[in-house]
């Protein structure tokens, strides 16, 4: 008789009973606490009004990103729009020109898993399936909405036709109501460390893999959820979990595979993959407070020069390097990139750069002169 060979996480004796050295964890969570105590101190320091565009913000840079890692792109104004419709009370909703019913689907999805503290409960995942796939359809593939697959060997896969590599072989569709069940009962009620819960139950589901698409970001929403019931200060956390994975998307598939197969991970220790969730909710954070600084520098600039007589053009492109940073915005203001930006002709673009200088919102990058002038802000 042939061995049955257990190759994938679900095949272990032990799983879900995932086993994890939380020694290995302090310092990283102790990192975590600390600059989570950061951000908490930051955001006392601005307007309710001000700490509402930082959430709107982060949760655009969420659902742009969650989508992202699969491959699925939004533009920016849309999502933003779609959130600013709910949260913002001082936008004109009839007058908006951007937010789409997919964006608009998105953006409740994150809402809900932000702001809604009630039990996660089977259907609430429903609910969330229901808004990523409203037309019932994957690309070119009918799907079950709102319920789960029925194919037993869902397969994740990766590679062109011919030559497909299988990265992971999901739970049978057998074991998926008993494994859901006691998934809930794990998000409900464990008490174990906030981030490690959030780490492990962002595991488990893609491992269930319950559905026939948009288990990743199911399973990032879940992060939101459990991390949204250790938010004190403000209605929403002000850092964005899918932008740090995003960031480190390869990463973030290696460890998945290397933890979820047996043949890699002999052991059925997921300590690797805790560490690497962990320094992603660091990382996020750290962007976050990188984030905030940019706001209060774009703040502090617009404190300076508001009174000046800008016309719309040159507000937006200080604006647009406001939002990058004068370390990011590549080479400085040139006239041509000021064009690039603006759409007007050379002799205006001229007239305008010149206007800034004198009202001292840019100055000249030392060492450029000539036809290769460049400048930059003036932050000083």
């Amino acid at each position: 008789m042939q061995k049955k060979i257990n190759k994938w996480i679900w095949q272990h004796p032990d799983y879900p009973n995932f086993t994890y050295d939380k020694s290995a964890l302090l310092e990283l969570i102790a990192d975590i606490d600390y600059q989570r105590g950061i951000l908490d101190g930051v955001s006392k320091l601005f307007s309710q009004e001000e700490i509402r565009q930082i959430e709107i913000d982060t949760l655009t840079d969420e659902a742009i990103n969650t989508s992202l890692i699969e491959g699925e792109i939004y533009k920016r104004e849309s999502v933003r729009s779609s959130f600013r419709k709910k949260l913002d009370k001082d936008f004109d909703s009839r007058s908006d020109k951007y937010a789409t019913s997919s964006s608009d689907a998105l953006s409740d999805i994150l809402i809900d898993s932000n702001l809604n503290k009630e039990p996660l409960s089977l259907e609430r995942l429903h609910g969330w399936h229901n808004c990523l796939f409203e037309s019932s359809y994957s690309r070119l593939q009918k799907i079950n909405i709102a319920k789960f697959r029925e194919n037993d060997d869902m397969e994740v896969v990766s590679g062109a036709i011919g030559y497909e590599k299988v990265h992971y072989l999901a739970v049978p569709i057998s074991f998926i109501e008993e494994d859901i069940k006691n998934f809930l009962e794990y998000c409900n009620n464990s008490r174990d460390n906030i981030y490690i819960k959030s780490a492990i139950a962002h595991l488990w589901f893609v491992s269930i893999h319950p559905y026939d698409d948009g288990n990743g970001r199911i399973s990032r929403a879940i992060t939101d959820y459990l991390l949204s019931q250790n938010t004190t200060v403000t209605n929403f956390k002000l850092y964005s979990i899918s932008t740090a994975i995003n960031n480190d998307r390869k990463g973030y598939y290696g460890i998945l595979d290397k933890t979820t197969n047996l043949f890699i991970n002999k052991t059925f220790d997921i300590t690797a993959w805790l560490i690497w969730h962990l320094q992603i909710f660091k990382n996020a954070m750290l962007l976050a407070l990188k984030n905030i600084e940019h706001l209060v520098q774009k703040t502090k600039f617009w404190d300076r020069y508001r009174a000046k007589p800008l016309n719309e053009r040159q507000i937006k492109v200080l604006n647009k390097i406001l939002d990058l940073g004068n370390e990011n915005f590549d080479g400085g203001i040139s006239t041509k990139k000021y064009i690039s930006i603006t759409k007007i002709s050379k002799a205006t673009a001229v007239r305008d750069i010149a206007l800034l200088l004198q009202f001292g919102c840019i100055k000249q990058i030392e060492g450029t002169g000539g036809r290769n002038v460049r400048y930059e802000l003036n932050t000083v």
